[in-house]
């Protein structure tokens, strides 16, 4: 997806007033993220967004995410998740929850379905529940 579209898709989903809100909220939301993510995991995050997204969720996973793929992502909930989307965005904590959950619906759309399984994977429950509803569930390896 690029990052017109994208940016695009979170404006309308999030309902923002304009584009430079919604790559405001999409910057704060893949920083925050990539704070969180396994740096390897956040890598191949980065790597499949729009390069601008991209240097800013390598930038957040840190110095050691392009030398060590093992190094694993901060430890935080839902509540610091938030905290952390609203003071780079400069809003305040309800429209960070609104803002993260759009922009991680855009993300869900533009990844290879695997690797959003892999994010929501390394995400605890409540920071899994702003995924969109099939991916908010652990997989439990039984259908549907």
């Amino acid at each position: 997806m690029r990052h017109d579209e994208m940016i695009g898709k979170v404006q309308a989903l999030a309902r923002l007033p304009d584009r430079k809100t919604a790559e405001r909220a999409a910057h704060a939301v893949v920083s925050t993220l990539a704070e969180r993510l396994p740096s390897g995991l956040a890598r191949h995050v980065a790597a499949q967004l729009p390069p601008d997204m991209a240097a800013a969720m390598v930038e957040a996973a840190g110095p050691s995410a392009g030398t060590d793929p093992g190094t694993a992502g901060e430890r935080f909930g839902l509540t610091a998740f938030v905290g952390r989307v609203a003071a780079r965005a400069g809003t305040d904590e309800d429209t960070a929850l609104r803002d993260a959950a759009a922009v991680l619906e855009v993300l869900d759309a533009a990844l290879a379905p695997e690797l959003t399984d892999r994010v929501a994977g390394a995400l605890p429950a409540d920071i899994r529940e702003l995924l969109p509803v099939g991916r908010a569930e652990p997989d439990t390896g039984r259908p549907g």
